[in-house]
């Protein structure tokens, strides 16, 4: 008796999944930045362009990886639209 789609992914583990292990190596990396983030709890000076500002250094440190999250997702959401498949499975590149 042949498996259907439905069958074959409920059968599938659950670290197997293309979703989950795309998503493990983010959670890990998002846990060890945000702990040395809150670990450095210390005052300093930053030039913000013009103004001199003194704040924690994890609100300096959390404010760049939130940054770099924001500037990730936006890399990641224009290339998923830039490269649309066709009906015939060939890549559309004149977009």
């Amino acid at each position: 008796m042949a498996q259907t789609g439905a069958d074959h992914k409920a059968h599938t583990p659950f670290l197997s999944r293309p979703g989950v292990r795309r998503l493990v190596p983010f959670v890990l990396i998002s846990a060890i930045g945000l702990v040395f983030i809150f670990e450095n709890r210390e005052s300093v000076e930053i030039r913000l362009l013009i103004p001199l500002v003194t704040m924690p250094m994890w609100g300096a440190l959390l404010i760049a990886w939130a940054l770099g999250i924001l500037a990730c997702a936006f890399t990641l959401r224009r290339r998923s639209k830039r490269h649309s498949r066709r009906p015939d499975g060939r890549t559309d590149l004149r977009k």
